[in-house]
């Protein structure tokens, strides 16, 4: 087990950086807290493992608008075992307020982006099943017109083979009269 103590600057106070740090420990074995401090910085104290604390500090170092961290501050101790869980140390209540308002109205601006993009992405999968439509049209009249021409062939074909047949067979009945009055029984 080990101990850090963090410090860390930027855009950090009223955007949901202590909520994102609280997520990042979320079972993951560490035990301590984060807290907002008067110079605008926020501390914290965490123990665990020392790759679970490797593996918070590289994941909380972000720069992800509203939050950007531009200096994170680490020294390494040993650990006490005084904490039970991670927690978020809260400062007064109207202050608090004021940062859940601010971080619900990020929130949901982001929303609003995703729900913006998501329109986009629907537009552009709609115009592409449009031109799926028109395609599968296409096709659909190549067919009708491969079918006609068919139909057609079969007509002629049928016209020409019958014309065909009776000619043949005026020939064969001309060839067994000729036969006939040869003498030659067939």
């Amino acid at each position: 087990m080990k101990r850090t103590h963090i410090i860390v600057d930027g855009y950090v106070q009223k955007v949901g950086f202590r909520e994102y740090v609280h997520k990042e420990t979320f079972d993951n074995g560490i035990s301590g807290y984060v807290k907002n401090l008067d110079t605008g910085k926020i501390e914290i104290i965490a123990e665990g493992r020392e790759e679970a604390l490797q593996t918070l500090i590289t994941r909380i170092n972000i720069t992800h608008y509203p939050i950007a961290v531009t200096e994170c501050n680490v020294t390494w101790q040993k650990a006490t075992g005084e904490f039970k869980k991670f927690e978020i140390i809260r400062g007064e209540i109207q202050e608090e307020m004021f940062e859940w308002i601010d971080y619900t109205g990020t929130i949901m601006h982001e929303t609003l982006d995703i729900s913006k993009k998501t329109h986009q992405i629907q537009n552009k999968m709609l115009d592409k099943q449009d031109q799926m439509l028109d395609k599968q049209d296409q096709m659909l009249d190549i067919g009708r017109e491969t079918k006609d021409e068919i139909t057609g062939l079969r007509k002629d074909t049928g016209k020409y083979l019958g014309d065909e047949f009776k000619d043949i067979k005026k020939e064969l009945l001309s060839i067994k009269d000729a036969l006939s009055r040869a003498g030659i029984k067939v």
